[in-house]
């Protein structure tokens, strides 16, 4: 990102603790990460930045599991596979296109819309989660 001159410190440090991760964060997991660092952060200047850079358009919302909305920084066409036990999100690796100009072009004329973007999410269990689970099972 090339850093604007209105980017205080501490705006450049939350953005720097989403980008440099892809565990697609929190805002608590950003507070909890830079609190040691910046005594002075609050919870509301993370959130109020995090929507500062959704507004800007370099970091969007996956949206909200586990009662806790997730951001992500990737604003290139992807997909999720969202763990419906832990909660972890993966990114489904680039190169896979789910979604091409034809399917855009039938819900445009479908929904008389104009469609600007896509997401899709896959649910299911983790590799982690799924061996935690055939563990249980097999104990049985």
């Amino acid at each position: 990102m090339q850093t604007r001159r209105n980017f205080s410190a501490k705006r450049e440090a939350i953005y720097k603790a989403i980008v440099n991760t892809n565990i697609h964060p929190t805002a608590e997991w950003v507070y909890d990460k830079l609190k040691p660092e910046i005594p002075d952060l609050s919870l509301g200047t993370v959130y109020r930045n995090i929507t500062v850079f959704k507004e800007m358009g370099i970091v969007k919302s996956i949206g909200v599991y586990n009662g806790q909305e997730r951001y992500d920084w990737d604003m290139s066409p992807h997909s999720h596979f969202v763990c419906t036990a832990c909660f972890k999100i993966t990114d489904i690796p680039k190169g896979r296109n789910f979604v091409d100009k034809s399917m855009y072009d039938f819900v445009e004329s479908e929904c008389n819309s104009e469609v600007k973007s896509h997401s899709i999410n896959f649910f299911g269990l983790c590799s982690n989660c799924r061996s935690v689970s055939n563990l249980t099972t097999q104990s049985k």
